[in-house]
């Protein structure tokens, strides 16, 4: 009798977690509109605090920048900072910061984003400025000069002056596809960066940066009405432009595996790199890719670092995912990877530790992942994913990302029931289709030989 009132117990537990997890769906009240000149708009409203998120997503990325402008999407990131004729360069930080605000922006594959995070009162000055600069910038020869030094210093710093070079998101890529959009290298050659003229500049300005290329969220202590009429104030009387085509992002299927290999003056160990081609991004499949790749990666509990480096030794550091490491599983909208970063000992060969990555990625595709190891995943990314659009900013950049990209904003609030619906047996499934050898592409970076000169340097 007392058994059976434990297994009564248990079950009741187990129904009330479910019921629990199911409730724990968030949707602040969330409004769309679009103006008579493209721009959409979106209003999430949370009172909890008396602070704003703003987010200005345009539809300009790294794959989508004219060929022979390499790092121009990304270099005009930075001339988006450079002022404009009636508020200069600085205004823009001085009112956010004044208000003990931040704001930045970024570029990523598919769109280029600029945010704001500020009190409630800043509203209305930080909507006038986003609309001053896509109305028009200081196209300047002195800002031009400026901002390209800044990006080919970057270039510098985190490329070729530093181990490994990004090689894991710029090389792989380049090996992996076949088309410019998707295999240029997205930081910027040198050449092409030198290129540019202030024209160039202006003209990319015109046909990207325009209201009909553009979606603006805000989320916070606001008031959707309130804030519909100041965009409208605001942005309703910027005219539509031209706004260039996107590029045709199809790949030719790949039909066997490509490997290379690489030398690295900088670093002291060597890596390896490994990109699975992605299928095309649907709501459902794009989340089963996602929880693949974190069971794969996810931290010192996942499968290829508990295989490969605890368990095996012939590696010392893993990391990776789809659509890693520029981004989330949901923020791309052309063809991705699911990408493995993997430092391995001098005294191994990159075949030996490909041979043991192997065995880890086939047992997943045979057996599928553990109930314990599926459900430590699902909680994760489903409080990961909380963590990001509880805040003002965070929950706006998600908004703008999801309606630019997939066209619906409210995408957002789906995507912890989409993990729950996930099954070990679709993992399985899915890692048995796409995680195949004639499916990838592997590049192996060791360290480049000591010249006589290095040597007897590191002698003295």
């Amino acid at each position: 009798m007392i058994r059976r009132l434990l297994l009564f117990i248990f079950y009741l537990s187990l129904a009330a977690s479910a019921s629990l997890a199911a409730a724990q769906q968030w949707a602040p009240p969330t409004q769309t509109k679009t103006l008579s000149n493209g721009l959409r708009v979106i209003v999430s409203e949370d009172h909890s605090a008396p602070t704003i998120g703003i987010c200005v997503t345009y539809g300009i990325g790294f794959r989508l920048e004219p060929e022979g402008r390499t790092g121009f999407a990304h270099l005009f990131e930075h001339m988006m900072f450079e002022g404009t004729p009636v508020s200069p360069k600085g205004v823009f930080d001085q009112v956010v910061e004044s208000g003990g605000g931040f704001n930045n922006g970024d570029t990523r594959y598919d769109y280029t984003e600029y945010i704001e995070s500020a009190s409630t009162a800043a509203l209305d000055p930080l909507l006038w400025l986003e609309a001053d600069r896509m109305k028009t910038l200081d196209f300047s020869v002195k800002n031009l000069e400026n901002q390209r030094n800044v990006v080919e210093e970057e270039v510098r710093v985190n490329v070729l002056n530093q181990p490994y070079g990004l090689f894991y998101a710029i090389d792989l890529a380049g090996k992996a596809y076949d088309t410019y959009p998707n295999a240029h290298n997205f930081y910027g050659d040198f050449k092409d960066l030198d290129a540019a003229k202030i024209e160039d500049v202006q003209s990319f300005y015109e046909h990207y940066y325009a209201p009909n290329n553009a979606v603006i969220a805000v989320a916070g202590d606001v008031k959707s009405d309130e804030v519909f009429a100041k965009v409208e104030k605001y942005f309703g009387a910027l005219p539509q432009r031209q706004v260039t085509p996107k590029p045709d992002l199809t790949e030719k299927p790949q039909t066997a595996e490509r490997r290379s290999s690489q030398e690295d003056k900088l670093a002291t160990l060597p890596a390896l790199a490994i990109g699975y081609r992605m299928p095309p991004k649907t709501p459902h499949e794009s989340v089963v890719a996602a929880m693949t790749g974190e069971i794969l990666h996810n931290g010192q509990a996942s499968r290829l670092y508990q295989y490969l480096v605890k368990e095996k030794q012939v590696a010392t550091e893993v990391q990776g995912g789809v659509n890693w490491p520029l981004g989330t599983f949901l923020e791309y909208s052309g063809p991705t990877l699911m990408t493995s970063f993997i430092i391995y000992p001098a005294n191994l060969k990159g075949d030996a530790v490909i041979a043991a990555y192997d065995a880890a990625v086939e047992s997943l595709a045979h057996a599928g992942p553990k109930p314990d190891e599926l459900e430590r995943v699902r909680t994760k990314m489903r409080s990961d994913w909380y963590d990001q659009i509880e805040t003002p900013l965070g929950r706006a950049s998600a908004l703008a990302h999801a309606a630019l990209l997939d066209g619906d904003a409210t995408r957002v609030y789906s995507v912890p029931d989409d993990f729950n619906k996930v099954t070990a047996d679709e993992v399985r499934s899915f890692a048995a289709k796409y995680l195949v050898k004639t499916n990838r592409t592997i590049i192996d970076r060791v360290p480049a030989p000591k010249s006589a000169s290095d040597a007897k340097g590191g002698q003295q």
